[in-house]
């Protein structure tokens, strides 16, 4: 069995400011890199962990290359870890999408596994593609514990396709906060959860993102 755990990177630049950051580039603030520590610790303490992934995005791949560095080992970048590619929404702020693009907002916020971000990627596509990379790191590293670095709406999505089978029902499952931790297990080509979005260990710096988003 293999065992992958999803971290979602600490809180960014772009989270600050309520800025869409899909595959805009937004760096940690301060508090995520700190966040991006006291995961690395968690983790260390808790698993023996033989190789860390990452999205190639700096707030996600600085995330878990704290984990690599605390652990000793490897960290690869992954481009199939990114987050959604917001297409025209990269970079605006949260509050003017509602204005800019009422009809597909409406859709982000009311039923969101059937959106696509104007110009980019739909939820479903990101499904499709992140799923299909984690398929290939569990089969390379068979047994192993693995460490993911990845960004909410991956995770989101990919909770939503291996527990109801798609992504219809997407819009009951919650974000996860900043820094936090997800088990996923593979064996004979089937996912299994432990864990879901843990982040006790963060204590009073805890993040996540806000109802309207």
């Amino acid at each position: 069995m293999t065992r992958l755990l999803l971290v979602r990177h600490g809180e960014s630049m772009a989270n600050r400011q309520a800025i869409f950051s899909g595959y805009y580039d937004a760096e940690l603030e301060k508090n995520g890199r700190v966040q991006a520590e006291k995961t690395a610790r968690y983790i260390v303490n808790n698993y023996q962990i033989d190789k860390v992934y990452a999205s190639d995005l700096s707030r996600a791949y600085e995330t878990g290359k704290a984990v690599a560095d605390l652990a000793g080992v490897s960290i690869v970048s992954k481009e199939g870890l990114r987050e959604i590619n917001g297409g025209k929404w990269e970079g605006v702020l949260f509050a003017e999408l509602p204005i800019l693009y009422p009809e597909e907002y409406k859709i982000w916020m009311n039923d969101i596994g059937k959106v696509r971000c104007p110009g980019g990627e739909s939820v479903a596509e990101l499904g499709q593609r992140v799923l299909k990379t984690l398929t290939e790191i569990a089969c390379e590293n068979e047994g192993k514990t693995i460490v993911i670095a990845t960004h909410a709406t991956p995770i989101r999505t990919l909770e939503s396709m291996l527990r109801t089978g798609g992504t219809e029902e997407m819009q009951t499952i919650p974000w996860v906060s900043n820094a936090s931790v997800t088990e996923l297990f593979y064996e004979n080509g089937e996912w299994k959860y432990g864990i879901i979005g843990y982040d006790e260990h963060l204590s009073d710096l805890r993040t996540k993102l806000p109802d309207d988003i």
